[in-house]
């Protein structure tokens, strides 16, 4: 696994290809799909191919897994007779969006009700190595999305990731210098106490929260569902990252290959999310001192 991290932040992808192809080797056929695993442990392809055959893309990841992959879908349709999504129900309608997708069928994933397996089955976060893509082969925007009217220089803030790696959320208070110096649009559906124009919080639902990203010259945000959001719509990104971030994101790089407007800040060292603030801070008052017409 560390070999395949490796290759894939350094854009070796070949060499993860080769990796991953070793792994697939090794595995029992009878364990393709388990049910006794939860859905984000499961494997589902088996390597068999896709030319002419109706192919089933099960999304068992997270929302922000599905936006990454959900580039590779056009290139699948190319090769398969027929394909249909059984995707997570409140992506459905921004994938219903998504560029060269025309073709492609979408359905909401039921967890308790799966869809049953068609002629190939495979999980969205495996079409890359199963159609030996990379990120270079599709390039950010590849979701279109409608622009909230918002004021200019709005700037796009999410800071909470979620209950299950709290180690990647930034404490709220931190970003209180930052909403005194830039028009802050909170991306959290909760309230805060911090100075944003929209304090009640952003709404629960992908397209309204998709619209203001849209709308946004901005987005600052932590590893979560919003930073695949804004880069799959080639929206600038400021990126704060763990020490230790996910595979998809180099600890010793600034910029990400799959998401090109997207900038990284990686803590120095665990926890110090102050350093990463401060370098957020120092970015922004250059920013502002040039006084763009666009922030980038």
């Amino acid at each position: 696994m560390s070999q395949w991290v490796e290759a894939m932040r350094s854009g070796a992808y070949d060499a993860a290809w080769a990796f991953a192809e070793e792994t697939l080797r090794e595995r029992e056929a009878a364990t393709r799909d388990d049910p006794a695993k939860p859905y984000h442990q499961r494997w589902v392809w088996d390597g068999r191919p896709f030319e002419g055959r109706n192919v089933l893309v099960r999304c068992y990841h997270g929302l922000g897994d599905t936006l990454q992959f959900a580039r590779f879908l056009p290139l699948l349709a190319a090769r398969a007779a027929k394909v249909t999504v059984e995707v997570q129900p409140r992506l459905r309608p921004l994938l219903e969006g998504l560029m060269g997708a025309g073709s492609i069928n979408f359905r909401s994933f039921d967890v308790a009700n799966p869809l049953p397996p068609a002629d190939v089955d495979v999980e969205i976060t495996e079409l890359d190595f199963a159609l030996r893509a990379s990120p270079q082969d599709v390039q950010p925007p590849y979701l279109a999305v409608s622009p909230a009217f918002l004021p200019s220089r709005t700037i796009g803030l999410c800071y909470g990731a979620g209950d299950w790696d709290a180690d990647r959320s930034v404490p709220t208070a931190m970003f209180a210098p930052l909403c005194r110096r830039a028009s802050i649009l909170t991306l959290m559906p909760e309230p805060t106490a911090l100075d944003v124009f929209n304090p009640g919080g952003c709404p629960f639902d992908i397209g309204q929260t998709a619209a203001l990203v849209a709308g946004a010259q901005l987005v600052i945000t932590v590893d979560t569902m919003i930073a695949h959001l804004a880069g799959a719509i080639g929206k600038p990104v400021w990126l704060l990252l763990k020490s230790e971030p996910d595979w998809r994101w180099s600890p010793d790089a600034r910029t990400s290959p799959w998401y090109p407007s997207t900038r990284l800040y990686v803590q120095p060292r665990a926890g110090d999310w102050e350093a990463v603030l401060a370098h957020v801070e120092q970015d922004l008052a250059a920013l502002t001192a040039l006084q763009p017409e666009r922030i980038a």
